[in-house]
Parts: C-alpha cells; sequence; structure tokens
C-alpha cells in the first residue's frame, strides 16, 4: 500500500513563475520549489544571460529532478516600458499555479533630503509598481481558486525603519497595503506577502568594503546573533504556496529583529 504523502505532494505538478529568480531570495525559492517537485519552474529576471546561467545552475544541482526548467527576461527597471514588458511576459508563461515575486534593487541610501522627486519615483519602479503591474496581468494566468497564489516581497524596513531609507520604507510600507488589496481584488486566488529581515545576499555587494561592517551591524539587531540566510527566507515562501487557507497575510522571517 502506497503512502499518501498529502503534505510533501502538495505542490506535485504545480507550475511555478519566480520573478526575480537568478539570486538571493529568489534564487533560493527556485531551489525551494524543485524540491517540492514542481512540474515547471518559469524563471524571469532582466538579463537573459543570468537566466541561462540560472537554469544551467539549477540542474546541475538537481540532475535527477523531473521538474522543467526555462526563463523568459522581462525588465522591470524602466518605467516607460514596465506595462508592455510585464504584458509580453505573461503573453509567454502560459497557464500558472504560482507566482512569487522576488525582484529588487538596490535601496536608496542617498540621504532624504537630497532625493529629487525623479530618484523617488525611480526608488519604486522595481519595488512597488512593478508587483503591482505583475499581479494585474499575472492574474489572468493563474488557475482560478484558492490552490494558485501570488506572493509579494517586502522588508522588516516596513515597520521598523532603518535612518536614511524613508524612500524605501515607504514603498515597502505600501506593498503591505497592495497585498491586502490584492486579496480582496483578486479572490479567490490568495495573495500574500513575505517580509523578511535582513538576509546576507548579493544584494549588499554595493556596499563594497562597508559590507562586512553592514551585515555584523544586522546580526546584532537580532535575537538569533545572526543574519538571515536566504535558504531561512525560502521557508516562508513554501508556506505562502502551500497554505490554501492563508490570504491577506504577512510572513515574517526576521529573526527577532522586531523585539530588539
Amino acid at each position: 500500500m502506497s503512502e499518501e504523502l498529502k503534505y510533501t505532494n502538495k505542490l506535485k505538478g504545480a507550475r511555478v513563475l519566480i520573478i526575480g529568480g537568478t539570486s538571493g531570495l529568489g534564487f533560493a525559492a527556485a531551489q525551494a520549489v524543485i524540491e517540492q517537485n514542481i512540474s515547471e519552474l518559469i524563471i524571469s529576471s532582466s538579463s537573459a544571460t543570468r537566466i541561462e546561467a540560472t537554469i544551467a545552475k539549477l540542474r546541475t544541482l538537481y540532475p535527477t529532478s523531473s521538474t522543467n526548467i526555462i526563463g523568459y527576461p522581462c525588465n522591470l527597471g524602466d518605467e516607460a516600458s514596465l506595462p508592455a514588458n510585464v504584458e509580453n511576459l505573461f503573453s509567454q508563461v502560459g497557464t500558472l499555479d504560482h507566482i512569487i515575486f522576488t525582484a529588487g534593487d538596490a535601496p536608496l541610501l542617498q540621504p532624504f533630503l537630497e532625493n529629487s522627486f525623479e530618484t523617488i519615483k525611480a526608488a519604486g519602479t522595481i519595488r512597488f509598481f512593478a508587483p503591482l503591474l505583475v499581479a494585474q496581468y499575472g492574474y489572468k494566468h493563474l488557475k482560478p481558486g484558492p490552490a494558485s497564489s501570488i506572493t509579494l516581497t517586502s522588508g522588516a524596513s516596513a515597520e521598523k525603519p532603518i535612518p536614511g531609507w524613508t524612500v524605501t520604507c515607504s514603498y515597502l510600507s505600501g506593498l503591505q497595503g497592495m497585498m491586502r488589496g490584492l486579496a480582496l481584488d483578486l479572490k479567490p486566488v490568495r495573495v500574500n506577502l513575505v517580509s523578511p529581515g535582513g538576509v546576507d545576499t548579493e544584494m549588499w555587494d554595493v556596499l563594497q568594503g562597508e559590507r562586512a561592517g553592514v551585515v555584523a551591524e544586522l546580526a546584532r539587531q537580532t535575537t538569533t546573533g545572526r543574519v538571515g540566510q536566504a535558504e531561512d527566507v525560502a521557508e516562508a515562501y513554501i508556506y505562502c504556496l502551500r497554505d490554501w487557507n492563508l490570504s491577506g497575510s504577512i510572513i515574517s522571517s526576521n529573526a527577532g529583529r522586531m523585539l530588539v
């Protein structure tokens, strides 16, 4: 008699799109869904070269996996072409079970009082406006019902700001309201949000020589004594996909940052 495996097989056969899946949280989420035996993983980022390299890496890491892995480039950083680029992406992906949005860019590090309106707008192109359009266009490609989902990504700074991050925190907080509104407007498809604290990913490479000090300070502001790793937070994305009773919710993976 075969085992039922109703939990470990819950995502078996699903088609999952990860936007921002070539690095950081998105790459970790890609590994996690492959290990859940999904039928097809679609990866999207701005670079076709990075997509090809990521697919090759995943196939090397999971040589016996039956998950088909494909990818399509989509530039989310250009305001003028953003709607057309998102629409074109979804014209290629077909019917989906889940969408995970982890795309992002380096936080705006310029002092707030020195920001121009243009830099303020630009900081929200990928972080805020892109996921809103992804939900708008992507919803039409999701199978109807609560088994399908959209999972967005914010950050702990939405609730506990970092000095100098006013613009970034504004968009991160806005994502929480966006997620709740989408959960109502797109029902019965589920919409949730993962809110990580400090996570040691390639995004921090922009800090160059200051990177180690920033990571150490982030670790100090935790109860665990360590900065999160992408594979830690990947568990939150898997939960959002697997719990068909979860919608309009924030899953925080922040190493106790809110308590320190």
